[in-house]
């Protein structure tokens, strides 16, 4: 037995069996885009978890450019208006 499972075993965590690994990326796969459409025997688990990585960079990408698109509108606005206060309402 390798010293991570006797670790993990002697400290009471417990395994998540291979059924549910596949369960869970059974749903990851539905999840992801770029990968929903295809039958799940043709795509590999680890092409899916690649997938969800590249799929939560880019949602990562889109949340900092919009971010930045808000506090450019912001700093073109007058800090007063009404378009100034839901502007940063939505920053927060």
């Amino acid at each position: 037995m390798s010293s991570r499972r006797s670790r993990s075993r002697q400290s009471g965590v417990s395994r998540i069996s291979d059924d549910q690994i596949s369960d869970l990326v059974s749903k990851l796969q539905q999840l992801i885009p770029e990968v929903r459409s295809q039958r799940s025997d043709k795509v590999s688990p680890s092409k899916i978890l690649q997938e969800t990585c590249d799929y939560i960079r880019s949602l990562h990408k889109e949340v900092d450019d919009l971010s930045d698109r808000l506090s450019a509108l912001l700093a073109a606005t007058d800090s007063n208006s009404a378009e100034a206060a839901i502007i940063r309402s939505l920053l927060m």
